[in-house]
Order: C-alpha cells, then structure tokens, then sequence
C-alpha cells in the first residue's frame, strides 16, 4: 500500500522506518536526508541523458528512455530495499516527490512491501522545512572565548552534565581557523552541513538553555546558514578570559600529534595577518619543535582578531569570566552559575 506522507510526517517516523533516496549518487552527494540510503533510479549518466532527451525532444521520449534504463535494475532496487525494511514498511522520495519515487514506490507496492510511504514535495520539501526551522526562537547562549580556551571541550563537559549542545565545529569538520583541518578529514558540502545541522537543531527543546560555541559565518569550507547565524548573534555571549600562556600550553598539547608540514601551511595562511617578522619567528621555531613559541605568536594575531570581531557586533551581550587554567568540567559548573545569574540579572554585561 502506498501512503503519501509530509516530511513533517515523516520526522514522526524517522527511527523506525527506514528512507530510500531514489535520487541520481551525484544529488545525493551533495545533500540528502541524514541517515537515507541511496538506491539510485539511474545513474549521474542516465540521470543527464534522460534530461537532455527531455529538453531536446519530449517529455515521452525522456519517459521511455527512463523505462530503458530502469528495467534491468529492478530485481536489484527490491532486494536493495529488503535488506532494509525486512519487516516490508519503508518511506521513498526524490527531489520534488515526482516520477521517478512514485514509480520505485509502486514497483516496491507491487512486489510485497506492505506499506510504502512517499515523502510529497521530495527532497526539496526537507530543505524549505530545514532552513525554515533556523528561524526558531530558542534560549540559546553562546560560548566564547579567546583562541586556545578549550571551549569545544568544555561544550562538551556540559553536555556531560545534562545540557543541550550544539557542535558546530564537530558537524564542519573544522576547527573553525586556518589551522581548523589539522585532524580532522574531509567536510562535508555546504548543503549537507546545514542538513546535518538541522537533524540535531529538531530535536532539541528550544525552551531549554542550548549551549553553542561563539563562530564566523563560516567554518572553514562551509558557512553557517544565515537565519542560524543572526539567531547566534541575538542572544548572550559568556566570554572566557584566560591567561595566553595556558592557553598556548593547550594548543601544545591539542596540535603536538600534527604534521609539521601542514602546520607550516596553517602558518602561511595567515601570513599577511601575522607579519613578516611574525611568520618568519614562527617557521624558524617550527623547525626546532618549539611549538610553544609558535602557538604564542599565533595567539597575539587570533586574539586581535577576535576581539575586534567580538566588538563590532551589534545588540549582543558580552558576560566575562575569567579563569586561570582550563579544566572543563569545573569551568562547565561555573558557566552554568554564571548563566543562572545572567538570567537573573544577577550578572552585568559589559562592553569588550
């Protein structure tokens, strides 16, 4: 049986019926559903071809064209689909809910699956749901703090603690500075990350304290979506203030395992900010694994940096708490006093 069901629906579903994205692998690369599988009607070929035959010559001859390249392949969408959804119950889409998943629905409906449910407006309807949600009001409070403060750890000693989190570094990939791809792989596309985003925005209570890590609009390759962003930037800011040289001890040991090489490169990245005699002083103490030296000189430019970021913001309050080393758990206890008081008003803001 076939169901049409809403993205809205189909979120109620999500953890038990499995999804099947029907689109072309090059679609789906660039941005699909977290946790669809892609059984794909045609490939990024066929998928060109039966566009071209469309434009060039007619809607029916890009149809048939489609049946051709489709037929040999449908014992194997159903065996696909059964390693799957063995219990016969599975939800399909493509980009608009068109053809080409209403046709790999009915051919699933046809061959035993008990219930098929079809996402109506595709792909396309949970990107429009997506973006929409980023302009939920939440009580959002924003972590900041110089370069070097462990921040991404102690985001994490918060969630230890019971408190909502969002990642946002974890779901670039990226570390968010020119030495941001040190450890960490590839990232994903633009579309994905903001699709990643959403699956951990949904499902939180926006009526409870999410924690988030101060960032630019953008994280390396990717940019935070702009609603999500301005959202950031209209709530509290809990700025850690912590000593340079503890600071540079714990980029020591967080970059120490990194290759020398690509931290020569992180280094010319920044070289017209830095100075010539800063880059230069920089290299040399590379080469002689003096890594604190290195992290010093870099603080001085990312301190700058992010302060002048810091006060050129606009309707954004800026609480300090300053601490003398970075131990998260216990900062995490202080920040969550500290944003007791601030919503209490217990607690100034001041300007930076």
């Amino acid at each position: 049986m076939l169901q049409e069901i809403s993205i809205s629906e189909y979120l109620q579903l999500n953890t038990t019926v499995p999804l099947v994205d029907v689109r072309s692998p090059g679609e789906y690369e660039k941005g699909h559903i977290p946790g669809a599988f892609s059984i794909p009607l045609f490939s990024n070929d066929e998928r060109a071809a039966v566009g071209t035959v469309y434009v060039q010559q007619s809607k029916e001859q890009a149809i048939e064209l489609g049946y051709k390249y489709v037929t040999p392949k449908l014992n194997w969408f159903i065996s696909e689909s059964q390693k799957l959804a063995p219990n016969g119950v599975i939800a399909v889409h493509c980009w608009r809910g068109g053809m080409r998943s209403r046709s790999f629905a009915q051919h699933l409906s046809d061959n035993g699956f008990s219930k098929v449910y079809v996402i109506t407006g595709g792909y396309k309807a949970f990107r429009n749901h997506a973006l929409e949600s980023f302009k939920t009001e939440a009580n959002i409070c924003i972590l900041g703090g110089y370069t070097g403060s462990g921040k991404t750890h102690i985001l994490y000693a918060l969630k230890e603690q019971g408190e909502q989190i969002i990642d946002l570094e974890g779901l670039a990939n990226h570390k968010g500075s020119a030495f941001g791809r040190l450890g960490n792989g590839s990232q994903p596309t633009i579309e994905q990350f903001e699709n990643n985003l959403f699956w951990e925005w949904k499902d939180l209570d926006y009526s409870k304290t999410i924690w988030i890590e101060d960032e630019s609009h953008r994280i390396g390759q990717v940019n935070i979506p702009m609603n999500f962003f301005e959202n950031m930037r209209s709530h509290p800011v809990i700025f850690l203030d912590i000593a340079l040289e503890e600071r540079a001890q714990f980029l020591v040991r967080d970059y120490s395992a990194a290759d020398k090489a690509m931290l020569k490169d992180s280094i010319l990245r920044i070289k017209k900010r830095l100075g010539g005699l800063n880059t230069k002083n920089a290299l040399e103490h590379l080469e002689r694994n003096e890594l604190y030296d290195v992290a010093t000189i870099c603080l001085l430019y990312y301190d700058k940096y992010y302060l002048r970021g810091l006060r050129n913001r606009d309707h954004q309050e800026v609480f300090t708490l300053m601490w003398d080393s970075i131990s998260p758990k216990i900062i995490s206890k202080a920040i969550i006093e500290c944003y007791e008081s601030i919503r209490n008003k217990k607690y100034k803001a001041h300007t930076v």
